[in-house]
Order: C-alpha cells, then sequence, then structure tokens
C-alpha cells in the first residue's frame, strides 16, 4: 500500500541523495546537479518478513508451552534422567549422519530461499560465450559468463554500437549453425530500418539475429524473457525509461532502476547482457556511480578520432582479470580485431632517424613497442614551448633537466616537441630512457644505433632503474626484429638467442651505448 510520499534530493552526476537541497553535491562537487524528486513510501512488510515474524511468533509459543510442560512434569524427567541421555546420544549420532543431498529452509515455501553447498554448486568455465572476436574474449577473461552483465563505455562515435552489433552477427552466426537461441539486439537510440542499414554495411545479416527498437524497459525484459536468447545487447542503458520510477531520461535513477531490471533478468534466466553506457565530457561514466558497482564487468573502447585504432580496456571484471587490452581497427567495413597490433605504433621507415627511439610498454599482459619522436628547435621566445602528445609533459620537463645535469646536454632554452606514433600512451615509467634518447638523438641531431630500444626509468640522480617484466619486454622486442637492448643492471640477464642486452647503470652509460656520446 502506498504511503506518503517523501520529497529528496537526488543528484543526477553521482546519484548521492539527501532530505536537503544543495546548489553544488558534497559528494562530487558538481554545481546544479542536485534535483528533486518524489519517492513513495510503501507501507507493509514483505513475504519474507512475515514469515520471519510468523517463525517467531511460532517458535514464541512453543517455548512457552514446553517451559510449561517441563515444570509439570520435573519429576518425572528426574526419574526418567538415565533414558532420556541415551535417546539423546542416539538423536545426536543420527544427526551427526545427515545427507548432504539438499539443504531445505524451514518454514519458507519460496525456492528462493534454499541454501544448497557450494560443492553441490555446477559451474563451469567453459560455459563462457565467445564474442566471436578474440581480442574482446581476452579483455573478458575467456569470453561471456552466462548471468553476467558488462557495461561498454566510450565517448559518442567511437565504435560501441557497431562492435556490438559486430558481436551480435557473429554469435547469431555460430547459434545459426549450433541450431540454438537467437541473439536480440535492442537499440534505443536507432530504429530498426538504420540498425538493418548498418547490419548490412557489417555484414552482420542472420535469421538468428533478432531486432527491435524501444525506449521503455517493460518492453525489453518481456522481450528478453519471451526469446530467453543467446545474447542479449541493450543499446544503450541511458535510453531506456522505466515507468516505475520518476525522472529524466538518461537520470541517475532512471539509469540505476534500468540496470538493477536488467541484472535481475540476466542473472535469473542465465542470459549474458551487454549493456551501452555514455561518457561524460571528462572522460568518466554517465549516470550514478551505483551502476558501476551494480554490473559484472565494465569495459572503456577508447581510441583517438584522427586514427582508426581503438583501444578495449576492462576496468572491472568480476570474472577475470582487469589488466588486459584488447586491439581493434576500425573500417568501412566495420571493425576487424589486431591480434599483432605492433607494426601499428612503429614508423614505415627502415633505418633509424634523428630524434627517435623505439621502447617497449606493457598494455596488460601483452608487450608493445613504441616509437618516441622529438624535435628539437632554437626558441624565439623567452619561455621555450613544450608540446607534447602521447606523453606526460610534466615528465617531459623533468626528464630535460635530468638530462642538462647528468647527460650535459642543455635543453632549458630550446622549444621541445615530443610524441608518439599512431597515439599510443608512453605514460609509463619504463618510457624514460627512450624519450631521454629521442632528446638527446634531437639535439645532437645524430640517429641512435639501428635497430636499438631503450627500456628503463630514469631517476631524478640520473641512475636507471628497471622495469617491471623485463623479459616479456625483450622477447617481443627480439620478435618484431630489434637486435641490441638497452636495459638496467638486472640480477640476472635473460637468455634471448639474436638479442644484443646492453646493461647501464647511468645516463652517460646509456648515451654511449646508444651511440649519443
Amino acid at each position: 500500500m502506498a504511503g506518503k510520499s517523501t520529497i529528496h534530493y537526488l543528484c543526477s552526476q553521482c546519484g548521492w541523495s539527501g532530505l536537503k537541497w544543495y546548489g553544488r553535491c558534497p559528494e562530487c562537487g558538481e554545481w546544479g546537479t542536485v534535483n528533486e524528486f518524489h519517492e513513495a513510501r510503501i507501507i507493509g512488510v514483505s513475504k519474507a518478513s512475515q514469515s520471519r515474524r510468523s517463525t517467531t511468533r511460532t517458535q514464541t509459543f512453543n517455548m512457552q508451552n514446553l517451559n510449561t510442560k517441563r515444570t509439570q512434569n520435573n519429576q518425572s524427567q528426574q526419574n526418567n534422567l538415565n533414558q532420556n541421555n541415551n535417546q539423546n546420544n542416539n538423536q545426536n549420532k543420527a544427526e551427526n549422519n545427515y545427507s548432504f543431498n539438499k539443504f531445505e529452509a524451514q518454514n519458507y515455501s519460496d525456492n528462493n530461499f534454499i541454501a544448497q553447498p557450494i560443492t553441490q554448486i555446477q559451474a563451469n568455465d567453459n560455459m563462457r560465450l565467445s564474442s566471436g572476436f578474440e581480442e574482446f574474449d581476452r579483455v573478458l577473461g575467456g569470453g561471456l559468463v552466462p548471468g553476467s552483465v558488462t557495461l561498454i563505455a566510450g565517448e559518442p562515435g567511437i565504435g560501441k554500437s557497431t562492435l556490438l552489433l559486430e558481436t551480435a552477427g557473429k554469435v547469431a552466426k555460430k547459434s545459426e549453425v549450433s541450431k540454438s537461441k537467437p541473439v536480440l539486439y535492442i537499440s534505443g537510440e536507432e530504429s530498426a530500418e538504420q540498425v538493418k542499414l548498418r547490419a548490412s554495411r557489417i555484414n552482420a545479416i542472420n535469421d538468428y539475429l533478432l531486432l527491435a527498437s524501444t525506449t521503455s524497459l517493460d518492453v525489453v525484459l518481456s522481450l528478453i524473457e519471451k526469446y530467453q536468447p543467446e545474447l542479449a545487447i541493450v543499446d544503450s542503458a541511458q535510453t531506456i525509461v522505466s515507468q516505475d520510477v520518476e525522472g529524466i531520461t538518461g537520470g541517475s535513477t532512471q539509469v540505476r532502476e534500468v540496470a538493477s531490471a536488467l541484472i535481475d533478468v540476466a542473472k535469473s534466466y542465465s542470459i549474458p547482457v551487454l549493456l551501452v553506457g555514455h561518457v561524460t565530457k571528462d572522460g568518466s561514466i554517465a549516470g550514478p556511480r551505483t551502476l558501476e558497482h551494480l554490473v559484472d564487468t565494465v569495459c572503456q573502447f577508447e581510441g583517438d578520432s584522427q586514427t582508426a585504432l581503438r583501444m578495449l580496456r576492462a576496468v572491472k571484471n568480476r570474472f577475470g582479470p582487469t589488466d588486459e587490452v584488447g586491439c581493434f581497427d576500425m573500417s568501412g567495413e566495420g571493425i576487424e580485431e589486431v591480434v599483432d597490433p605492433s607494426g601499428l605504433f612503429l614508423s614505415s621507415q627502415e633505418n633509424n632517424t634523428e630524434g627517435t627511439c623505439v621502447t617497449m610498454t606493457l598494455e596488460g599482459h601483452r608487450s608493445l613497442p613504441i616509437e618516441i619522436q622529438a624535435l628539437v628547435t632554437n626558441s624565439a621566445l623567452p619561455t621555450p614551448r613544450r608540446a607534447v602528445s602521447g606523453a606526460d609533459a610534466n615528465r617531459i620537463a623533468m626528464l630535460t633537466a635530468v638530462l642538462y645535469r647528468h647527460g650535459h646536454i642543455n635543453l632549458l632554452s630550446q622549444d621541445l616537441y615530443v610524441s608518439t606514433i599512431a597515439g599510443a600512451k608512453a605514460k609509463e615509467p619504463a618510457c624514460d630512457l627512450a624519450i631521454i634518447a629521442a632528446l638527446a638523438s634531437a639535439a645532437k641531431t645524430k640517429p641512435v644505433i639501428d635497430k636499438t630500444c631503450a627500456i628503463g626509468e630514469v631517476s631524478l640522480n640520473g641512475q636507471i632503474r628497471s622495469a617491471s617484466r623485463i623479459e616479456p619486454r625483450l622477447r617481443e622486442a627480439k620478435r618484431i626484429g630489434y637486435k641490441r637492448a638497452i636495459v638496467c643492471k638486472m640480477r640476472k640477464k635473460p637468455n634471448i638467442q639474436g638479442l644484443e642486452i646492453i646493461e647501464v647503470h647511468c645516463i652517460k652509460d646509456a648515451l654511449e651505448a646508444l651511440g649519443l656520446s
């Protein structure tokens, strides 16, 4: 029974709620995001609460009767004490021989209140559903777990819908071969005809792919319950509306209600659900923070609008690692996975040029080469310019000072331009030595020795420190054709045939090994 409506104030950015209005949210600090909403107070007792209360009353009544009987029959119990002890011993032995085959919760008829031993629960990692992309499966930890809800977030136009529609087409083709359940794709942003046009372009047409266009949560849940598909895709969480709660479309209340309902139906029918999520202008996922807590997996689909390279990273994963990354390439025919992305981050020139150096960075368990490019020119300004793309500008300033102090190369009055190839991110400390080498090479107008890479962190005292998991980096460098690697001194040098590993202690030694002394 609905009671009096209670006024609450809810932040549309982070989901904070309270009884007082604030111009600035006390939780996330955003201005103008706290709005009033009315929540009907439900007066009543749940079935479980009624059952628990009924059980408590029954147990209390039975205890009172039992105490009365004990008082009346105290003498009789004293006379038969030995007999009762023998019976209790036999009863304890019988209770110790209980069966683990079935546990039933007393006083509850609902199956939701039945618990069973964890050893009897059937769970197999082979139950995962392949997305059809090896790179996607790598990020998920081997595939989609039945009953899981995965949130795919990314900037507008980055390719989220294309990735999931192509995934739906690949899973539908497998379902057609195995004659299993269809795939359900629900779009709240596009009509069915518009989705059909995009599916035709990326070759995702199949009879086992069901399309629906709706923004009603009730319709979405009904479709999932009706078809019970092999995979359900909802595009997107911010466009679906629930009639059971108030709030604007895409607001924190609506998004939370939609996510909760999809999670319930996914786990009830063991259906994996892929949910598209939008991001705000600062790159965070739109909607309340509880959305990320509710879902099982959160993946960020990243990329530069100027390039075709796309990276899929797992920010949260209850069923796999969060340090994996998948590489994709956008084309006119859709999204293609890049199994070996090494060539994407290197220039096409065969020989090294001045101002360039290659390092090996880690993306999850995958080692990738990154080419650092630097340009040094005389400055015509009182304050020299520092333009950085793909690296940390503050770290570039620090490395410039270290190079001047310990490498005796003065760049403090020069304009510096540092960049990476194909929009790669060189923000790992292991890229320091390659940045130092590129700056020194540009300043001396002299290239580093051909087929040489540099891996290591540079400290303020000019010493070279080790990078984590150095051996996989070196093996990848050998695989893609490098002959020499400049690293810090190690306790045990890896034995990699065909790769000369040169250990250095400081910047001076590194510049000499790179041919820049």
